[in-house]
């Protein structure tokens, strides 16, 4: 694939990664129990009334994270893919989960009754077994499927042909990247990184420079926000400036990787723990 089709496939792709406040955090010994093997957890079904109060409570407390079909949102990975779903058996599972949260992955406790996550586990089960009848396959992508690519041959792009080490360094900014990202959160940030800020250094008439977060520029005036936090301008006519803008690295690159390059060096951020 190039850049293109990646940027497309990453943005409709980026609400449904799995493994976050519903994914396993603990390896189990054996090879994990599959629904298809395993007739206990295959066979759960619910009354339709608790599956809509669950609905209900869904939609109040965990569809901006995870969706209204739990399938996926703004923060929260697609529960309907999840293996902790998976491996839960009438709630014993994501019970705990809705009680103590996952604080570390951005998810708080919820105080309910246990009829309420009766009803949660009602509906996210009925959302799964809804998921999993519809041809087509899974609908996301896998932490697994990123990483294909050579570690080795990352860390030489990042510190060469790629100058990445020119912005980022992986025992300064970017140590334990990959702790805070996985999979596809990973690739996103590394390809369209959002909300970085630019900065601005602007030399006055008398040659006194002023170095800042850039706050504002069009055709008339430029305005940087300064390390006290003072918002200051100039008209573009009286002064010299220079702006630093990182992101507009990334975006030189997507018209230069090729696939190897985008693999070896997710394969590289990936151990950066």
């Amino acid at each position: 694939m190039n850049a293109v089709r990646l940027r497309l496939g990453v943005l409709g792709a980026a609400a449904l990664l799995a493994g976050g406040c519903f994914a396993a955090q603990q390896k189990s010994p054996k090879a994990a129990p599959s629904t298809e093997k395993n007739p206990q957890i295959a066979a759960q079904t619910f009354s339709p009334a608790l599956v809509e109060n669950g609905q209900a409570l869904f939609l109040q407390n965990c569809a901006f994270c995870h969706g209204r079909d739990a399938g996926g949102g703004e923060t929260g990975p697609d529960l309907t893919r999840s293996k902790l779903v998976a491996e839960d058996v009438n709630g014993d599972k994501i019970g705990n989960v809705v009680r103590n949260g996952r604080p570390e992955k951005g998810m708080p406790p919820f105080s309910l009754s246990e009829q309420q996550i009766a009803g949660l586990v009602a509906f996210i089960h009925t959302q799964r077994a809804k998921a999993d009848s519809k041809k087509g396959g899974r609908r996301g992508v896998d932490v697994a499927d990123l990483q294909t690519g050579n570690v080795e041959a990352g860390k030489q792009y990042f510190n060469g042909a790629g100058t990445c080490a020119t912005c980022h360094s992986a025992t300064g900014d970017l140590a334990g990247v990959a702790n805070r990202y996985q999979g596809l959160k990973l690739e996103e940030r590394m390809l369209y990184p959002d909300h970085v800020k630019s900065s601005v250094t602007v030399t006055l008439p008398s040659g006194q420079t002023m170095t800042g977060t850039l706050a504002y520029k069009d055709e008339f005036t430029i305005g940087l926000r300064d390390a006290s936090g003072w918002y200051r301008s100039w008209p573009v006519t009286q002064v010299k400036y220079t702006v630093h803008a990182p992101v507009e690295a990334h975006a030189d690159l997507l018209g230069k990787y090729t696939d190897a390059d985008i693999h070896n060096l997710m394969a590289y951020l990936q151990t950066l723990r």
